[in-house]
């Protein structure tokens, strides 16, 4: 049987950052692939698995918990039908170009051409989040350039695609963590980092509450504001003296708030990186 697909078609306005926003979000609400339109993006899920035996009217709810429709800071505004067959590879491949990171890493699809840099990132993203497109993405990977992570233990929190992880461990650090809620990208990460022969990581599926006991020279986390001012606390629990938090996921107007809950419990400020409003900062563990 063939299955039938959604096809929401979004208008966004203005598109930057609200599009990336909506995709990650969609993400999460179970989504599998989009598409990126001059005016926003179009948004594809199974129409069995979403809501068995239902009518295309009964799947408003699917977006109940979409919150950036709910802002007023964006005009968003949507249409939806079925489609029959969506040939998922051919639409990603037109929409994803390989990137490069201050020309020494390089993030890029299995069908992209290996080009010349000192670090090459095979990924295949599917419907995680982390192609280095975004950026977030794209600042800590900037971040992780710049550190010696060398035998560095390393926790890559809502990892995603397993991006900066498989980075990480290709500067050297090990052993690795990566952590993410959403099953699709616990094991989109497992692929990721099997495809680039990665040894030194591991993939767990879940959330802060797996970091018990646990202890790290180094923690990324690309979320969100508020699940990074919830979480903080649990980072500073795992980092000795010295130790670095790299965060991101947030605007520079929220860079006071996320300060402020780091200095809380122990880590201060060193740098950050700005990219369009998005911002990537570094905080280091002191003793009180």
């Amino acid at each position: 049987m063939t299955p039938i697909y959604l096809g929401y078609t979004f208008t966004v306005s203005p598109p930057v950052p609200a599009t990336e926003i909506l995709i990650a979000e969609l993400g999460y609400a179970g989504f599998e692939s989009f598409t990126e339109t001059e005016t926003g993006v179009i948004a594809y899920i199974q129409k069995e698995e979403a809501f068995p035996n239902k009518t295309l009217l009964d799947f408003e709810s699917l977006l109940t918990d979409i919150q950036i429709l709910k802002s007023d800071e964006f005009t968003i505004t949507y249409t939806a039908q079925e489609i029959e067959q969506v040939n998922w590879n051919e639409e990603w491949e037109k929409n994803f170009d390989p990137i490069e990171v201050d020309g020494r890493c390089a993030v890029r699809a299995p069908f992209h051409k290996k080009t010349d840099v000192e670090f090459d990132i095979v990924i295949e993203p599917k419907m995680s989040f982390g192609t280095g497109h975004h950026e977030t993405t794209h600042m800590m990977i900037k971040h992780l350039l710049k550190l010696d992570v060398t035998n560095k233990k390393t926790l890559d929190m809502g990892c995603g695609t397993g991006v900066l992880a498989i980075l990480a461990e290709m500067k050297g650090a090990h052993p690795i963590d990566a952590i993410d809620i959403d099953n699709w990208c616990y094991l989109n990460s497992i692929e990721n980092a099997e495809r680039n022969h990665c040894e030194h990581i591991t993939v767990y599926e879940g959330d802060v509450s797996l970091l018990k006991d646990k202890t790290y020279d180094l923690v990324i986390a690309n979320i969100n504001r508020n699940i990074l001012l919830q979480d903080i606390p649990a980072y500073a629990m795992t980092l000795p003296t010295d130790g670095i938090l790299l965060l991101s996921g947030f605007y520079t107007e929220d860079i006071a708030l996320i300060t402020e809950k780091c200095n809380e419990n122990g880590l201060y400020f060193v740098g950050n990186y700005e990219r369009n409003n998005w911002v990537a900062c570094k905080f280091e563990k002191r003793q009180s």
